[in-house]
């Protein structure tokens, strides 16, 4: 499943529990995380199973009633993600996964968050608000550029200024956005989910096994002209020992 990044609805956290019932794979029962949340257009044709994004995380919907629906957090989601600051009562990015006949007007969003950074600055810009993320995590950084495309919360960006070294980016929010996400309510200090774009975690991949590679060839021929060197300089002490 694949999300767009374009936010349906603001759901709201009803219940947030540390559970000792949790039915394991096995039939044995554990211990478990297990968030409720409330939201309408999450709802819609939606079932046991199924993949909704709650903050651009991709969880898996557990039960349903008319107006909520029940979600098992794992152990890596929680470290990984903002949920684990969330209590009842906060409100949260609710999208539920594309369907094959939908539009996708945001980007490719997997909904597998890669780390958390927290909103330094929030700034006016005309009509626009202007949000720059910080400690974001380091290794995410050579997948973050300007104008290339990132997730925050869910929400599908362009990235207006980034800076590599300091480990911020920053994107601006148009006003109908600001209404339709929880970013613009959340204060300096709070944590955001990042999900960098799928293509960019990629080709960043991919340069670094071409530059392994790279590096490998180079090595090689080094030693290759160490040894021929080597063997030159040897015969050249032989001839001259031969000379005398």
């Amino acid at each position: 499943m694949v999300f767009s990044g374009i936010v349906q609805e603001i759901g709201q956290v009803v219940s947030y529990e540390e559970k000792d019932d949790v039915k394991m794979w096995d039939g044995k029962i554990s211990k478990g995380t297990v968030m409720r949340v409330k939201m309408e257009k999450g709802l819609v044709d939606a079932y046991v199973g199924c993949s909704i994004a709650i903050n651009g995380v991709c969880l898996t919907a557990t039960s349903f009633d008319k107006e909520s629906a029940a979600f098992g957090l794992a152990p890596e989601t929680l470290r990984r993600s903002n949920l684990r600051f969330l209590k009842a009562g906060d409100p949260v990015n609710v999208e539920p996964s594309l369907k094959g006949s939908d539009r996708n007007s945001g980007h490719y969003v997997q909904g597998h968050v890669d780390g958390t950074g927290q909103i330094v600055h929030k700034e006016k810009d005309g009509e626009s608000l202007r949000i720059r993320i910080g400690n974001v995590p380091a290794e995410l950084m050579n997948s973050i550029v300007e104008k290339g495309y990132i997730a925050v919360d869910g929400t599908s960006l362009t990235i207006t200024a980034v800076n590599p070294g300091a480990c911020w980016f920053e994107f601006m929010l148009v006003s109908h956005t600001q209404s339709a996400v929880i970013i613009p309510r959340k204060n300096i200090g709070d944590h955001v989910n990042v999900e960098v774009d799928v293509m960019a975690k990629y080709a960043s991949r991919a340069v670094k096994s071409a530059v392994k590679g790279i590096e490998s060839q180079i090595f090689k021929l080094k030693c290759g002209i160490a040894i021929l060197g080597s063997v030159l300089l040897v015969t050249l002490l032989g001839g001259k020992r031969m000379l005398k």
